[in-house]
């Protein structure tokens, strides 16, 4: 698990957090799901403050308390499977937010009250 923590680091900062391991949970359950012998591209795991104060300014749709912050977030595609088909089946866990970015081709999980946002 350390080595998945480190792996998730806010790469910009090179900071590390223990990650909430529902969220390792939930990201594995979606692959299994969609075959897991398909590996997921993670755009973004933990988030540093400093970091999420960065794209806050520049990208709309980054949340001032974002789960990333909390290490209960990521933020990934999957080649060859659609946005659509991720987020649903993150829909269908229960188990946390769901965020659809269809146009920067990626879906964000996170471990915290469910929800659905981006349809």
């Amino acid at each position: 698990m350390t080595e998945i923590d480190r792996i998730l680091r806010d790469f910009r900062t090179n900071e590390m957090v223990r990650m909430d391991r529902r969220v390792i949970d939930i990201v594995s359950a979606t692959q299994y799901m969609i075959g897991h012998d398909r590996p997921f591209s993670v755009i973004s795991g933990f988030r540093s403050q400093r970091t999420n104060d960065a794209l806050r300014r520049r990208t709309q749709g980054v949340a001032k308390k974002s789960y990333h912050i909390k290490g209960m977030a990521m933020d990934l595609r999957m080649n060859g499977t659609s946005v659509e088909t991720i987020a649903n089946i993150g829909d269908a866990l229960g188990c946390g937010g769901v965020g659809r970015y269809s146009t920067a081709n990626f879906v964000h999980l996170d471990s915290g009250p469910v929800r659905q946002w981006g349809r």
